[in-house]
């Protein structure tokens, strides 16, 4: 009968963390293990962090690696050490409560990693005032026949009209099709308000690249050449994976941080656990900063308010957990 691996220790900054099982394959087309995963987010360190401080943070676990199972939890796995921090956040429809991850330190993540977490998820909004985000989130999410190039277009689009918004827009890979741009917004706003700016926003890029893009609600009214620019990912209880997040995919792809000169020719394959601590050490976090650079959403409300006067319809949240 085989031996189980033994466990090793991890020190990180000042605590350790036992990684148990670090042999176990968690990506079966490189062989990457449960170690290998450790270790690439000790090596974006403070990269993840940066993207996840003081967020409510919902867990992909892949218990078994990506071969087995996968889990959202949106609760705290149990056996947390006593420094593993938590948020508390109720949900309306089932009015129930959950303490989700709440990361604070690098630590905090690797034991998540330790309990089977490939990808983080956080909310756009903090513990300090959970329902009041701080983080406007451009989802560009490609149809089914849409192609990237299609993807790389609209992000110059979008990026178009944030310059004449006078915002700072963050480009990432997203890690699966498409690429996400995040805006930091000072937090004066509740969800609802964020989303009606979201949409205005995605309307206003639908009107510059009428041929590309789609703000249709219904999944079964878009064509399917079409990228949905998703505002719906600013709605409560809405994630998507982080900067610097490894992806359940098993090239282990990760959501990457880029430059907007690097749009037109990155290829999202190229960005995997195995080359972007590489990157990392070069260019360092490229969202870093993005703090520094608060957009007021208020132009957006008013765009909001001109489109409804106008006959557009904001669609109905979707229901809460």
């Amino acid at each position: 009968m085989p031996t189980k691996p033994p466990a090793v220790e991890i020190e990180v900054d000042d605590r350790v963390v036992r990684v148990s099982n670090p042999d176990r394959v968690y990506f079966p087309e490189s062989g990457a293990t449960k170690l290998d995963l450790v270790e690439y987010y000790l090596a974006v360190g403070p990269g993840i962090v940066n993207a996840l401080l003081e967020r409510p943070c919902m867990l992909h676990r892949f218990p078994k690696g990506l071969a087995g199972e996968k889990v959202h939890q949106k609760r705290v796995p149990r056996g947390a050490p006593p420094w593993v921090e938590t948020v508390r956040l109720h949900f309306p429809r089932f009015d129930r409560e959950a303490d989700e991850l709440c990361v604070t330190e690098l630590a905090s993540v690797i034991w998540a990693v330790q309990m089977s977490t490939v990808e983080f998820h956080p909310w756009n909004s903090r513990r300090t005032d959970t329902e009041k985000p701080d983080e406007w989130r451009i989802d560009l999410d490609p149809g089914p026949l849409c192609d990237f190039a299609t993807v790389q277009r609209v992000a110059q689009v979008a990026r178009e009209v944030l310059d004449d918004l006078g915002a700072v827009g963050y480009p990432k890979t997203s890690g699966g099709s498409g690429l996400h741009v995040y805006v930091r917004i000072p937090p004066d706003h509740g969800f609802q308000d964020v989303r009606r700016a979201a949409l205005a926003f995605a309307r206003e890029v639908e009107r510059r690249a009428p041929d590309d893009v789609t703000t249709a609600w219904w999944r079964k009214d878009r064509d399917p050449h079409h990228l949905f620019v998703d505002y719906n990912q600013n709605a409560r209880d809405h994630t998507i994976a982080a900067a610097y997040s490894v992806r359940g995919f098993p090239d282990a792809r990760v959501s990457t941080p880029i430059r907007w000169d690097e749009v037109a020719d990155v290829d999202p394959h190229d960005l995997t656990i195995f080359t972007v601590p590489e990157r990392y050490a070069e260019l360092g976090d490229l969202h870093a900063d993005i703090d520094a650079h608060p957009f007021d959403i208020a132009p957006l409300l008013e765009w909001a308010d001109r489109d409804e006067r106008e006959g557009a319809e904001t669609p109905d949240l979707p229901e809460e957990e």
